[in-house]
């Protein structure tokens, strides 16, 4: 596939770079199992960003990336240690990829930016970005405003843009994947089954708060200011009911304060905190080894190939 070449992975798996949840142990268990790991910037200081990257080289020899989202106040000195140290891979997100896809690149680097819609998609293919990633509405985390899902974003953009596509959002099995490359997808994009490993530095009261999930447990929240899917507790139904009141940016943004994602899925404060997760998280039922998860979700995807082929499908 397009993404294996591109990346020099053995299966077209990226894992999400998820803040507070992808440090360098997730992102080296992801490239060492055979997908591409990416270390989640966005909650990182400049130098613990550089300790994670000089970690991750320690633990794999497997290509692996950096996940850096543009709106991030240090942006330029993440810029400047991801070359520093040599980093090949860059997923950007939250901004407009003409800023630093043409430094990246000069820098010999691959360049990938994450959208929710066409608009953006053709942005990034005027910027030059090697692939994008098309992010649904299922997602966790930060999502588009338009409320697209992946089945319906993947064929549109596929029709867009002749540049390589990633799917992501609602992705977490074997069965999803063929889905999605069946849109036109050319890998995809796992984030919410990651956070469960045993290898995710999320918190452990999160880790369970999700296996403990059902249907519904989801909501995308904060949408005047950017839309994020969060776990329902109590700061979620809070911000519901300011919502629901009318209430203006700068009330949403006092609640919010400073921390609340640090709060919810590092320190594990599951009343207070932001809990960012996908819709797919009510079908996740255990905390794995990322090994795990990655040999599963290939062996349901090579199973779920056999079975329409059998049946002409």
């Amino acid at each position: 596939m397009l993404i294996n070449k591109l990346f020099n992975i053995q299966y077209p798996i990226v894992q999400g770079g998820m803040i507070w949840c992808s440090g360098w142990e997730l992102a080296s268990a992801v490239s060492n199992a055979g997908g591409l790991g990416l270390i989640g910037s966005g909650s990182m200081y400049p130098e613990v960003l550089r300790e994670h990257i000089k970690k991750c080289k320690q633990s794999t020899d497997k290509p692996f990336g950096v996940n850096v989202p543009l709106l991030y106040p240090n942006i330029e000195e993440h810029i400047k240690i991801i070359i520093e140290e040599g980093v090949k891979i860059v997923f950007t997100s939250a901004g407009n990829p003409q800023t630093w896809t043409s430094h990246l690149k000069q820098n010999g680097i691959t360049v990938v930016h994450v959208v929710a819609n066409i608009k953006f998609a053709l942005k990034c293919q005027e910027a030059g970005v090697d692939a994008i990633v098309a992010e649904g509405f299922e997602a966790g985390g930060h999502n588009g405003r338009e409320e697209t899902t992946t089945m319906a974003l993947i064929p549109q953009i596929k029709k867009a843009v002749s540049i390589p596509i990633i799917a992501a959002g609602g992705i977490a099995s074997g069965q999803a994947m063929v889905a999605a490359i069946a849109l036109g997808a050319d890998g995809v994009q796992v984030g919410s089954r990651f956070v469960t490993t045993h290898e995710s530095s999320a918190h452990i009261n999160f880790k369970n708060a999700i296996i403990n999930s059902s249907e519904g447990d989801t909501k995308l929240s904060l949408k005047q200011l950017t839309p994020v899917r969060l776990l329902k507790n109590e700061f979620a139904n809070k911000v519901n009911e300011l919502e629901n009141n009318g209430a203006s940016v700068d009330e949403l943004t006092v609640l919010l304060g400073r921390g609340r994602a640090k709060k919810g899925m590092f320190e594990g404060d599951l009343i207070d905190g932001e809990l960012e997760i996908g819709q797919v998280s009510s079908q996740i039922k255990s905390i794995q080894s990322v090994k795990e998860v990655i040999d599963e979700i290939v062996f349901d995807y090579n199973q779920t190939i056999k079975l329409l082929t059998e049946n002409n499908i």
